[in-house]
């Protein structure tokens, strides 16, 4: 019997893949619980279009966060701020900061996106931003003294 996975069963199938299984097993298991539906040719339809919807929506995010790589790749960002004697930072600047700074120039990127190592003095300092997979931004924060 054909059926559809409506969650993750694990071991078996991800939510959305159509897949072959036994009777026994989609009657008394996954039919019950939910986890799965009959593929019948209207349910197979509409799956079909789904399905070629999400690829189209993930082809078209995939452009744009390849345009957005190529305009920030190699860029330099500055970021002021507070320091006290020695160049010694205040606090220390995060990904979250320069999430921050992208997002005031029209980038928004998740923090969770940015790469960069501990920054607790004034100077220069490499960063990675992983925008989707096979998609990585190098760029630069240059911090200064506010």
């Amino acid at each position: 019997m054909q059926v559809i996975f409506l969650q993750d069963v694990k071991g078996m199938a991800k939510a959305g893949e159509l897949k072959e299984v036994k009777d026994g097993y989609a009657r008394n298991f996954l039919l019950p619980k939910n986890l799965a539906v009959e593929a019948t040719p209207q349910r197979i339809k509409e799956w079909e279009a789904k399905k070629h919807s999400q690829e189209q929506k993930k082809a078209k995010e995939e452009a744009r966060l390849r345009e957005m790589a190529r305009q920030l790749e190699g860029r330099v960002l500055t970021l002021k701020v507070r320091t006290g004697d020695q160049g010694r930072l205040f606090g220390a600047v995060t990904n979250q900061d320069i999430a921050d700074l992208l997002a005031q120039q029209g980038y928004p990127i998740e923090r969770k996106k940015i790469t960069v190592d501990s920054i607790r003095h004034v100077g220069e300092y490499p960063v990675v931003i992983h925008l989707y997979p096979g998609i990585t931004v190098h760029m630069t924060v240059q911090v200064v003294q506010e």
